[in-house]
């Protein structure tokens, strides 16, 4: 008789250790139970942790992540109405999901005792979902790891009352009708929406890096569960779709927005992630490291500052936007040119020395034309003062308008105007990377000397990509003078404490995800909402920026957002030739087998 020992793939997924994961849950439970109950007895730490049965500040991040860990881990039962957070039927995600309830909880502690002299000032429900939270991540450590769960399981009670619960899990996940995908994308982007805005919305220092805590180890959970690529899936399915979600969640943020300052962030982070998608056509598509391209973006900014009327302006004119716009990107893109013709014959590290040393030469270029070291043309280091709010078809973006009952401060007009430019540069980037000058610039990216071998005119596509990254950036510093009033070299600098810069520019690119849409726009949000909202730490900004590279490269270089080639360039290592459930039995074993018979 043959006995056969390949395993049969008609089996449901497999229950892993039933008391690990009802551990991880009752861990759970009480640390979501702990966030009702009073963490501290004075009202001086804030949020007001102080009240019963409310939790407020830190407390609702603690209960987000302890609800998280609950359902991941009673997903992994293939419970009905649940198999769907965990379509790969992982146990990572809960010990993510464990350890991110856990971080949040350990830092709320350490704030409360730092800012209020010791861990004497603390109530029972912060010890209470302490445990709770250290209970859950002890217990996820005794879940199989997700390449060992066992394919079957003994038949114990407890797994035959679950497998009733259990819902078939598929070997393909199911197709669902269209109405009901574009559904799930636009729930997506609502819920993005109310994360970004959670997020700007923090009061204080400590409730900002709580929510980063909390935020990071939830994606990276829900990542490695295989959610954010169910939903990937469905984004690059109905791309027009997503594209007019995108949009529409944009729009609505100004009017979720009751402060001005908070108005003002999302603004300025719309400004530095248009200007990082310029610059992501130029390093991202064509290969071309540019560490200058900041320069361009004070090329628009001052060429917009001079003829949009402003009184100390030399030039003495004042344009219409339209035509201050296109002077911008005029101005922009005549010295993307005039910089890009004789420099683009160079490669690598000496094209970077070269853009380099314009970034720097503009600087002080302006700074210089101040009527006495040159011409007075950009009053030197005072900049151009006292740009006037625009006024376009009798809407003033200075004041105040009310809108179906929602009031939208001069913030928020900058906002929507700067959205329009945001969604064209968009466009134009995705128009690019998809034509045929597109997979031009890719080809000269992955090697020039082939892309030259077959045809490829590599200096004049580069030179295009070159001056269209900075007509990228000059409609985008157009926008940028007015919302500051003012435009000053110290700006425009390789690197500083305050972005956009040259420096923060590239990183956003790379921490986003080279050549990809969506990733510069999340690289630019995070890099610019982080120092704007932990500014106590000013001094240590690019200590923990160089930190944070470093991290990144370590174990992620492909970005947050990746394309699929960048994920096989970075990771070919880690790719499995064979599943390891579809491996065959080697010669070795078939025979054993067949002796055994």
């Amino acid at each position: 008789m043959t006995t056969n020992t390949t395993p049969t793939n008609t089996a449901l997924l497999p229950l892993p250790t039933p008391a690990a994961r009802a551990a991880t849950a009752t861990g759970a439970a009480i640390a979501l139970a702990g966030t009702f109950l009073a963490w501290t007895w004075t009202a001086e730490f804030p949020g007001n942790l102080t009240v019963t049965g409310y939790p407020g500040g830190l407390q609702v991040l603690t209960l987000i992540s302890a609800a998280l860990t609950l359902l991941l881990t009673l997903s992994g039962y293939g419970i009905k109405g649940l198999h769907w957070l965990t379509p790969g039927g992982a146990n990572s995600p809960v010990r993510l999901a464990s350890l991110g309830t856990l971080g949040t909880t350990g830092f709320t502690i350490g704030a409360i005792s730092a800012k209020l002299g010791g861990i004497v000032n603390l109530e029972p429900g912060a010890w209470i979902s302490a445990t709770g939270a250290l209970i859950a991540v002890t217990a996820s450590l005794g879940l199989p790891h997700d390449q060992e769960l066992p394919h079957t399981t003994r038949p114990t009670p407890l797994n035959r009352f679950l497998n009733s619960l259990r819902a078939p899990t598929p070997q393909r996940a199911k197709e669902l009708p269209s109405w009901a995908e574009i559904l799930i994308i636009a729930a997506a982007f609502g819920v993005a929406l109310h994360v970004f805005t959670y997020g700007i919305d923090t009061e204080y220092a400590e409730l900002f890096i709580g929510y980063i805590i909390c935020v990071a180890f939830a994606f990276t959970a829900l990542t490695r569960a295989g959610l954010i690529a169910r939903i990937t899936h469905l984004t690059a399915k109905h791309r027009n779709v997503t594209l007019a979600a995108a949009l529409i969640a944009a729009f609505c943020f100004p009017f979720t927005q009751q402060n001005e300052e908070y108005a003002l962030i999302g603004a300025n982070i719309l400004i530095f992630a248009t200007v990082a998608l310029g610059l992501n056509v130029v390093v991202g598509l064509a290969g071309l490291l540019d560490l200058g391209y900041v320069a361009f973006l004070g090329v628009g900014a001052y060429a917009a500052a001079l003829v949009s009327g402003s009184p100390l302006s030399p030039v003495g004119v004042q344009f219409p936007f339209w035509a201050a716009v296109l002077t911008g990107a005029a101005a922009s893109l005549v010295f993307g040119v005039v910089i890009g013709a004789p420099t683009l014959r160079l490669r690598g590290d000496y094209l970077a020395i070269v853009t380099l040393g314009f970034g720097e030469i503009f600087r002080l270029t302006v700074n210089a034309l101040n009527g006495v070291s040159g011409p007075d043309l950009t009053n030197g280091s005072q900049g151009i003062p006292s740009i006037p709010d625009l006024n376009l078809f009798g809407f003033d973006f200075g004041i105040s308008h009310d809108i179906a009952g929602f009031t939208l401060g001069r913030s928020a007009n900058y906002y929507l105007l700067m959205l329009v430019f945001t969604a064209a540069v968009v466009l134009v980037f995705r128009r690019s990377g998809e034509s045929r000058i597109g997979r031009a610039w890719v080809a000269i990216r992955e090697d020039e000397t082939a892309a030259t071998a077959m045809g490829i005119n590599a200096f004049r596509l580069k030179l295009l990509a070159f001056a269209l990254g900075a007509t990228l950036a000059g409609l985008a510093g157009t926008v940028q003078a007015h919302v500051s009033y003012t435009v000053t070299p110290e700006q425009y600098q390789f690197a500083g404490s305050v972005p956009p810069n040259s420096a923060f520019l590239l990183a956003a690119v790379i921490l986003g995800g080279m050549g990809t849409l969506s990733g510069p726009l999340v690289g630019a949000a995070l890099l610019y909402l982080i120092p704007a909202k932990l500014q106590f730490m000013q001094d240590y900004q690019l200590f923990l920026f160089g930190l944070a590279l470093m991290l990144l490269m370590r174990f992620r270089p492909e970005g947050l957002v990746a394309d699929r080639r960048k994920q096989l360039e970075f990771h070919e290592n880690d790719q499995l030739d064979v599943p390891a459930e579809d491996t065959p039995p080697t010669r070795k074993t078939a025979g054993t087998t067949k002796a055994g018979a």
